[in-house]
Protein backbone atom coordinates (compact mmCIF):
# COMPACT_ATOMS: atom_id res chain seq x y z
CA UNK A 1 0.00 0.00 0.00
CA UNK A 2 0.76 3.34 -1.35
CA UNK A 3 0.41 5.49 1.91
CA UNK A 4 0.18 9.47 1.01
CA UNK A 5 -1.85 11.20 3.78
CA UNK A 6 0.61 13.04 5.75
CA UNK A 7 -1.57 12.27 8.89
CA UNK A 8 -1.89 8.88 8.06
CA UNK A 9 2.13 8.47 7.15
CA UNK A 10 2.90 9.82 10.47
CA UNK A 11 0.12 7.74 12.18
CA UNK A 12 2.13 4.27 11.17
CA UNK A 13 5.74 5.58 11.04
CA UNK A 14 5.83 8.21 13.21
CA UNK A 15 7.20 11.03 10.93
CA UNK A 16 5.64 14.44 11.15
CA UNK A 17 7.12 16.14 8.09
CA UNK A 18 5.04 17.77 5.05
CA UNK A 19 6.61 15.87 1.99
CA UNK A 20 6.73 12.19 2.54
CA UNK A 21 5.29 8.71 1.32
CA UNK A 22 5.09 5.10 3.05
CA UNK A 23 5.59 1.93 0.87
CA UNK A 24 3.72 -0.60 3.23
CA UNK A 25 5.03 -4.20 2.01
CA UNK A 26 4.40 -7.47 3.84
CA UNK A 27 6.68 -7.09 6.89
CA UNK A 28 8.48 -3.83 5.86
CA UNK A 29 7.91 -0.45 4.96
CA UNK A 30 9.68 2.12 2.92
CA UNK A 31 9.37 5.90 4.23
CA UNK A 32 10.39 8.14 0.80
CA UNK A 33 10.89 12.03 1.89
CA UNK A 34 13.62 14.67 0.05
CA UNK A 35 17.11 15.67 1.49
CA UNK A 36 15.15 18.78 3.71
CA UNK A 37 14.14 15.77 6.22
CA UNK A 38 16.63 13.26 6.17
CA UNK A 39 18.11 14.42 9.64
CA UNK A 40 14.37 14.66 10.89
CA UNK A 41 13.26 11.33 9.38
CA UNK A 42 16.32 9.16 10.79
CA UNK A 43 15.60 10.93 14.26
CA UNK A 44 11.55 9.71 14.16
CA UNK A 45 10.67 6.62 11.87
CA UNK A 46 12.16 3.12 12.48
CA UNK A 47 12.16 1.26 9.20
CA UNK A 48 13.82 2.06 6.09
CA UNK A 49 14.20 5.83 4.69
CA UNK A 50 14.97 6.30 1.55
CA UNK A 51 16.02 9.62 0.56
CA UNK A 52 14.76 11.53 -2.80
CA UNK A 53 16.71 13.94 -4.72
CA UNK A 54 13.92 14.01 -7.73
CA UNK A 55 10.05 13.09 -6.83
CA UNK A 56 8.79 10.86 -5.00
CA UNK A 57 6.88 9.07 -7.25
CA UNK A 58 10.07 8.32 -8.99
CA UNK A 59 11.71 6.68 -6.21
CA UNK A 60 8.47 4.91 -5.59
CA UNK A 61 8.82 3.87 -9.18
CA UNK A 62 12.05 2.34 -8.70
CA UNK A 63 11.24 0.34 -5.94
CA UNK A 64 8.27 -1.13 -7.30
CA UNK A 65 9.96 -2.64 -9.98
CA UNK A 66 12.04 -4.56 -7.89
CA UNK A 67 8.70 -6.40 -6.51
CA UNK A 68 7.47 -8.15 -9.73
CA UNK A 69 4.16 -8.70 -10.30
CA UNK A 70 2.14 -6.63 -7.57
CA UNK A 71 -0.83 -4.79 -6.96
CA UNK A 72 -0.61 -1.48 -5.27
CA UNK A 73 -2.99 -0.07 -2.90
CA UNK A 74 -3.01 3.95 -2.82
CA UNK A 75 -5.66 6.74 -1.34
CA UNK A 76 -7.64 7.77 -4.17
CA UNK A 77 -9.43 10.97 -1.89
CA UNK A 78 -5.51 11.85 -0.70
CA UNK A 79 -3.55 11.72 -3.57
CA UNK A 80 -3.70 14.30 -6.41
CA UNK A 81 -4.59 13.53 -9.91
CA UNK A 82 -0.97 14.86 -10.78
CA UNK A 83 0.79 12.42 -8.39
CA UNK A 84 -1.53 9.49 -9.44
CA UNK A 85 -0.54 10.21 -13.42
CA UNK A 86 2.96 10.64 -12.77
CA UNK A 87 3.51 7.54 -10.81
CA UNK A 88 1.13 5.72 -13.06
CA UNK A 89 2.92 6.39 -15.95
CA UNK A 90 6.49 5.33 -14.51
CA UNK A 91 4.94 2.08 -12.98
CA UNK A 92 5.97 -1.09 -14.80
CA UNK A 93 3.00 -3.23 -16.82
CA UNK A 94 2.94 -5.96 -14.55
CA UNK A 95 2.28 -3.57 -11.33
CA UNK A 96 -1.32 -2.45 -10.88
CA UNK A 97 -2.76 0.65 -8.78
CA UNK A 98 -5.96 -0.63 -6.95
CA UNK A 99 -7.87 2.55 -4.95
CA UNK A 100 -8.80 1.73 -1.65
CA UNK A 101 -10.63 4.21 0.60
CA UNK A 102 -9.96 4.84 4.16
CA UNK A 103 -8.38 1.94 5.32
CA UNK A 104 -5.85 4.38 7.56
CA UNK A 105 -8.54 6.33 8.70
CA UNK A 106 -10.77 3.52 9.72
CA UNK A 107 -7.61 1.90 11.83
CA UNK A 108 -6.81 5.55 13.31
CA UNK A 109 -10.77 5.67 14.95
CA UNK A 110 -10.16 3.71 18.17
CA UNK A 111 -7.41 5.53 19.73
CA UNK A 112 -5.05 4.35 21.70
CA UNK A 113 -4.22 4.91 25.49
CA UNK A 114 -1.55 7.66 24.66
CA UNK A 115 -3.33 9.11 21.88
CA UNK A 116 -6.07 9.50 24.37
CA UNK A 117 -3.75 11.25 26.85
CA UNK A 118 -2.69 13.85 24.66
CA UNK A 119 -5.86 14.44 23.04
CA UNK A 120 -7.09 15.06 26.48
CA UNK A 121 -3.81 17.59 26.77
CA UNK A 122 -5.21 19.32 23.81
CA UNK A 123 -8.46 19.90 25.65
CA UNK A 124 -7.28 21.49 28.58
CA UNK A 125 -5.12 23.61 27.51
CA UNK A 126 -7.41 24.94 24.61
CA UNK A 127 -10.06 25.30 27.77
CA UNK A 128 -7.60 27.24 29.45
CA UNK A 129 -7.10 29.19 26.53
CA UNK A 130 -10.15 29.99 26.51
CA UNK A 131 -10.84 31.14 30.19
CA UNK A 132 -7.55 33.65 29.52
CA UNK A 133 -8.47 35.45 26.63
CA UNK A 134 -12.75 36.20 27.76
CA UNK A 135 -11.01 37.26 30.38
CA UNK A 136 -10.10 40.37 28.56
CA UNK A 137 -13.51 40.70 26.41
CA UNK A 138 -14.92 44.42 26.11
CA UNK A 139 -17.72 45.93 24.09
CA UNK A 140 -15.49 47.53 21.22
CA UNK A 141 -13.33 44.54 20.75
CA UNK A 142 -13.56 43.28 17.46
CA UNK A 143 -13.97 39.81 16.00
CA UNK A 144 -10.44 39.33 14.85
CA UNK A 145 -9.15 40.87 18.31
CA UNK A 146 -10.40 37.88 20.18
CA UNK A 147 -9.15 35.27 17.79
CA UNK A 148 -5.90 37.01 17.74
CA UNK A 149 -6.24 36.33 21.43
CA UNK A 150 -7.36 33.14 21.35
CA UNK A 151 -4.94 32.03 19.57
CA UNK A 152 -2.00 33.68 21.35
CA UNK A 153 -3.37 32.22 24.14
CA UNK A 154 -2.96 28.98 22.93
CA UNK A 155 0.23 29.29 21.81
CA UNK A 156 1.56 30.51 24.96
CA UNK A 157 0.18 27.40 26.98
CA UNK A 158 2.43 25.20 24.65
CA UNK A 159 0.20 24.49 21.65
CA UNK A 160 1.66 24.18 18.35
CA UNK A 161 -1.03 26.04 16.13
CA UNK A 162 -4.95 26.17 15.95
CA UNK A 163 -6.43 22.83 14.85
CA UNK A 164 -8.76 25.11 12.72
CA UNK A 165 -9.08 28.89 12.03
CA UNK A 166 -10.26 29.90 15.30
CA UNK A 167 -14.31 31.06 14.52
CA UNK A 168 -15.25 34.48 16.23
CA UNK A 169 -18.98 36.12 15.00
CA UNK A 170 -21.24 38.35 17.22
CA UNK A 171 -24.59 39.36 16.32
CA UNK A 172 -26.25 38.14 13.26
CA UNK A 173 -22.99 36.86 11.93
CA UNK A 174 -23.04 34.00 14.38
CA UNK A 175 -25.77 32.56 12.43
CA UNK A 176 -22.88 31.69 9.91
CA UNK A 177 -21.46 28.40 11.62
CA UNK A 178 -18.35 28.52 9.73
CA UNK A 179 -17.74 32.55 9.80
CA UNK A 180 -14.55 34.52 9.69
CA UNK A 181 -13.58 36.89 12.46
CA UNK A 182 -13.87 40.25 11.06
CA UNK A 183 -13.06 43.73 12.10
CA UNK A 184 -16.65 44.37 13.18
CA UNK A 185 -16.47 45.29 17.09
CA UNK A 186 -18.69 43.46 19.48
CA UNK A 187 -21.96 45.22 20.41
CA UNK A 188 -23.63 45.16 23.90
CA UNK A 189 -26.82 43.32 23.54
CA UNK A 190 -24.93 40.94 20.97
CA UNK A 191 -24.58 37.04 21.20
CA UNK A 192 -20.69 35.85 20.12
CA UNK A 193 -19.90 32.13 19.44
CA UNK A 194 -16.52 31.23 19.59
CA UNK A 195 -15.46 27.94 18.32
CA UNK A 196 -11.36 27.16 18.80
CA UNK A 197 -9.29 24.42 19.44
CA UNK A 198 -5.82 23.43 19.69
CA UNK A 199 -3.05 21.21 18.35
CA UNK A 200 -0.83 19.72 21.31
CA UNK A 201 1.91 17.02 20.27
CA UNK A 202 -0.05 16.83 16.87
CA UNK A 203 -3.54 16.05 18.44
CA UNK A 204 -6.33 17.90 17.82
CA UNK A 205 -9.03 19.48 20.46
CA UNK A 206 -12.40 21.08 19.39
CA UNK A 207 -14.78 23.25 21.65
CA UNK A 208 -17.79 25.88 21.00
CA UNK A 209 -18.89 28.15 23.41
CA UNK A 210 -21.20 31.31 23.91
CA UNK A 211 -21.26 34.54 25.53
CA UNK A 212 -23.55 37.25 25.42
CA UNK A 213 -22.83 41.07 25.88
CA UNK A 214 -25.51 42.07 28.72
CA UNK A 215 -28.41 40.94 29.52
CA UNK A 216 -29.55 38.15 27.56
CA UNK A 217 -33.60 38.18 26.26
CA UNK A 218 -36.08 35.43 26.51
CA UNK A 219 -35.67 34.72 22.98
CA UNK A 220 -31.98 33.92 23.49
CA UNK A 221 -32.47 32.09 26.43
CA UNK A 222 -35.23 29.79 25.06
CA UNK A 223 -33.13 29.31 21.96
CA UNK A 224 -29.59 28.63 24.30
CA UNK A 225 -32.00 26.26 26.63
CA UNK A 226 -33.22 24.21 23.93
CA UNK A 227 -29.67 23.50 22.50
CA UNK A 228 -27.87 22.66 25.43
CA UNK A 229 -30.51 19.95 25.70
CA UNK A 230 -30.54 18.65 22.44
CA UNK A 231 -26.38 18.50 23.30
CA UNK A 232 -26.96 16.94 26.55
CA UNK A 233 -29.48 14.17 25.08
CA UNK A 234 -27.23 13.47 22.34
CA UNK A 235 -24.10 12.63 24.93
CA UNK A 236 -26.36 10.64 26.98
CA UNK A 237 -26.94 8.56 23.22
CA UNK A 238 -23.15 8.52 22.95
CA UNK A 239 -22.12 4.23 24.25
CA UNK A 240 -20.71 1.70 23.14
CA UNK A 241 -22.55 -0.37 19.85
CA UNK A 242 -24.65 2.70 18.82
CA UNK A 243 -24.52 3.60 15.65
CA UNK A 244 -23.42 7.20 14.95
CA UNK A 245 -26.65 8.17 13.00
CA UNK A 246 -28.33 7.33 16.44
CA UNK A 247 -26.49 10.65 18.22
CA UNK A 248 -27.75 12.79 15.57
CA UNK A 249 -31.14 11.76 15.83
CA UNK A 250 -30.83 11.72 19.40
CA UNK A 251 -30.16 16.11 19.24
CA UNK A 252 -32.63 16.62 15.89
CA UNK A 253 -35.33 14.88 18.31
CA UNK A 254 -34.75 17.64 20.87
CA UNK A 255 -34.84 20.48 18.51
CA UNK A 256 -37.41 19.49 17.08
CA UNK A 257 -40.04 19.32 20.03
CA UNK A 258 -38.74 23.07 20.22
CA UNK A 259 -39.55 23.89 16.43
CA UNK A 260 -35.40 24.41 15.73
CA UNK A 261 -34.69 21.30 13.38
CA UNK A 262 -34.98 23.00 10.41
CA UNK A 263 -32.35 25.47 11.59
CA UNK A 264 -29.54 22.42 12.85
CA UNK A 265 -28.30 22.92 9.23
CA UNK A 266 -24.92 20.49 10.07
CA UNK A 267 -24.12 17.02 11.76
CA UNK A 268 -23.75 16.71 15.34
CA UNK A 269 -20.62 15.82 15.59
CA UNK A 270 -17.16 13.91 14.05
CA UNK A 271 -14.24 12.28 15.35
CA UNK A 272 -10.74 13.84 16.23
CA UNK A 273 -7.38 12.69 16.76
CA UNK A 274 -4.57 13.66 14.26
CA UNK A 275 -6.86 16.07 11.92
CA UNK A 276 -9.41 18.13 13.61
CA UNK A 277 -12.14 16.31 11.69
CA UNK A 278 -12.08 12.50 11.24
CA UNK A 279 -14.41 9.53 10.94
CA UNK A 280 -16.95 8.34 12.48
CA UNK A 281 -19.29 11.43 11.00
CA UNK A 282 -22.21 12.07 14.08
CA UNK A 283 -24.61 12.43 10.88
CA UNK A 284 -27.80 11.11 9.43
CA UNK A 285 -27.17 8.35 7.87
CA UNK A 286 -23.21 7.52 9.16
CA UNK A 287 -23.77 3.68 10.56
CA UNK A 288 -20.14 3.50 12.29
CA UNK A 289 -21.11 1.68 14.90
CA UNK A 290 -19.34 3.74 18.35
CA UNK A 291 -16.42 1.66 19.83
CA UNK A 292 -14.17 2.23 23.40
CA UNK A 293 -11.31 4.58 22.50
CA UNK A 294 -13.14 6.59 20.06
CA UNK A 295 -12.99 10.57 20.85
CA UNK A 296 -15.91 12.54 19.03
CA UNK A 297 -17.20 16.33 18.91
CA UNK A 298 -20.97 17.12 20.06
CA UNK A 299 -21.72 19.80 19.20
CA UNK A 300 -25.89 20.71 17.73
CA UNK A 301 -26.54 24.42 17.03
CA UNK A 302 -29.70 26.62 15.58
CA UNK A 303 -29.00 29.23 12.93
CA UNK A 304 -31.73 31.99 12.96
CA UNK A 305 -31.07 34.68 10.26
CA UNK A 306 -31.41 38.56 11.61
CA UNK A 307 -31.27 36.96 14.81
CA UNK A 308 -27.81 34.69 15.43
CA UNK A 309 -26.79 31.08 16.47
CA UNK A 310 -26.27 28.92 19.27
CA UNK A 311 -23.22 26.12 19.34
CA UNK A 312 -22.66 24.45 21.73
CA UNK A 313 -19.86 21.80 21.61
CA UNK A 314 -18.09 19.55 23.72
CA UNK A 315 -14.99 16.56 22.97
CA UNK A 316 -15.83 13.18 24.48
CA UNK A 317 -14.55 10.10 25.11
CA UNK A 318 -16.49 6.66 24.01
CA UNK A 319 -15.62 4.31 26.89
CA UNK A 320 -16.53 0.98 27.99
CA UNK A 321 -19.70 1.72 29.61
CA UNK A 322 -20.89 4.89 27.79
CA UNK A 323 -19.14 8.28 27.48
CA UNK A 324 -16.81 11.02 29.33
CA UNK A 325 -17.02 14.36 28.57
CA UNK A 326 -13.39 15.51 28.55
CA UNK A 327 -13.81 19.12 27.86
CA UNK A 328 -13.74 21.09 31.37
CA UNK A 329 -15.24 24.69 30.41
CA UNK A 330 -18.94 25.25 31.89
CA UNK A 331 -21.46 25.28 29.16
CA UNK A 332 -23.77 28.26 30.55
CA UNK A 333 -24.05 30.96 28.56
CA UNK A 334 -21.31 33.72 29.33
CA UNK A 335 -23.22 36.58 30.20
CA UNK A 336 -20.50 39.99 29.86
Amino acid sequence: MLVSAPPNVRYLSGFTGDNAVLLVLPGQAVLFTDPRYSIQAAQQVSCRVKICKGPLVEGVAAAVRKLGRVRIAYEPSRLTCAAFNALESRLPMKASLEPVQSLVEELRMVKSPSELALIRRSVFLNSRAFSLAVARVRPGMTERDLAAEIEYRMRRLGAEKPSFDTIVAAGRRSALPHAQPTTAPLRTGQLVVIDMGAFVDGYASDMTRMLFLGTPGARVKKVYAAVLEAQLAAIDAVRPGVFACKVDSAARRVLRAHGFERAFVHSTGHGLGLEIHEPPRLGKRDKTILQPGMAITVEPGVYLENFGGIRIEDTVEVTKTGCHILTPTPKDLRVI
